[in-house]
């Protein structure tokens, strides 16, 4: 039997930590004697170890008790996609904030801006409403949880986005479109509407005058597909190209941005 401090130091925890542990069921001493003081099986040394590394991606201890309790594989499995697609919102929502901070900081008068400059008149400029769509999809994209009617209003903003691209913006408009639903539907889990997508987004950066950075995102978009699709040596495949890509593009932010892209990537 090991005491709470051995087991602590084995498994790379605090003592505080394990006692959390034991207090909400995650982790129960194999007994504790008439002193109060905690005892565990050297067995129950690997289960702490993975609780460390659990925790210190993150994963919630719903989660976590889930898998030292020995749920399915498949319930595992899922409650862990789960937890990464919270992970990747959380991730878009802090890279648009540093986006725009980044801008602000180049222009100081943004900085000063009020809520007096914003507007609730509805959009009459039909760019302006393609423009303002796709933002209020990135809003949805960046939400941790959503529900199915969200999820369903997230499809659709992208979609109208994307019409409206159609009627008054360009090919780099229309693949920008492209993309954005292809990421939609990735996020959703849904690969066969995710893949045909992302395929349009490549067909219209093979276009003339499309910017050197949405040729890379586009590769990047479709290696995101085929990973949801389960095709993982397709993804690979993509993903190397779209890391080729990284250095043709000329501006050092927008290729940041096509990086940090590609290392949210889900292929191991």
């Amino acid at each position: 039997m090991l005491s709470v401090g051995e087991v602590a130091r084995l498994a790379g925890l605090t003592t505080k930590a394990l006692r959390h542990y034991d207090l909400v069921g995650v982790l129960t001493p194999e007994r504790v004697d008439q002193d109060g003081y905690r005892w565990y099986a050297e067995t129950q040394v690997a289960t702490a170890r993975t609780i460390g590394r659990l925790r210190a991606l993150d994963v919630s201890l719903d989660v976590v008790r889930a898998v030292v309790r020995g749920s399915p594989e498949p319930d595992v499995r899922r409650l862990l996609d789960q937890h990464r697609t919270a992970l990747q919102a959380r991730h878009d929502r802090l890279r648009r904030a540093l986006h725009s901070l980044d801008h602000a900081l180049a222009d100081p008068r943004g900085v000063t801006m009020t809520l007096n400059d914003a507007t609730t008149e509805p959009v009459a400029d039909e760019r302006q409403l393609a423009i303002a769509l796709f933002g209020e999809t990135w809003r949805e994209l960046e939400k941790e949880t959503r529900t199915p009617d969200e999820a369903d209003r997230m499809i659709h903003l992208a979609h109208a986005s994307r019409l409206h691209w159609d009627n008054v913006g360009d090919d780099q408009n229309r693949a920008a479109g492209e993309w954005q639903i292809s990421r939609v539907y990735s996020t959703l889990g849904r690969g066969e509407p995710a893949l045909f997508h992302a395929q349009r987004c490549v067909d219209y950066s093979a276009r003339d005058g499309i910017h050197d950075w949405m040729v890379a995102g586009a590769q990047e978009g479709l290696a995101r597909a085929l990973a949801v699709s389960g095709d993982l040596e397709a993804a690979r495949d993509a993903r190397d190209r779209a890391i080729a890509l990284l250095g043709e593009i000329s501006d050092p932010e927008d290729q940041a941005i096509i990086a940090a892209d590609i290392e949210t990537l889900p292929i191991p």
